[in-house]
């Protein structure tokens, strides 16, 4: 798992079919004291996440492939969660 916060949105003109719908966010990965950890990425969006929202990211591509319902996709990073305020 790996904590992030959203920063923008994705839209792609030409995606691979697996993503057809699927909801693309930019993310900022974060260490867990919340500054930035290396370079944004893209992640699909599994819950609703909103701009400016600290998430939890999984990298395991069994969700990834249940979620889009497909038996291969180039998904990587997929949003899974929405980190409750403190």
């Amino acid at each position: 798992m790996q904590l992030a916060t959203v920063i923008g949105r994705v839209t792609a003109t030409l995606k691979h079919e697996s993503m057809r719908g699927a909801k693309l966010m930019l993310v900022q990965p974060q260490t867990i004291a919340g500054t930035p950890d290396g370079e944004p990425f893209v992640a699909v969006d599994a819950v609703g996440a909103a701009m400016g929202q600290r998430v939890m990211l999984t990298s395991d591509g069994r969700f990834s492939r249940s979620l889009l319902k497909v038996d291969a996709t180039p998904v990587r990073w997929t949003i899974i969660g929405i980190k409750d305020d403190e």
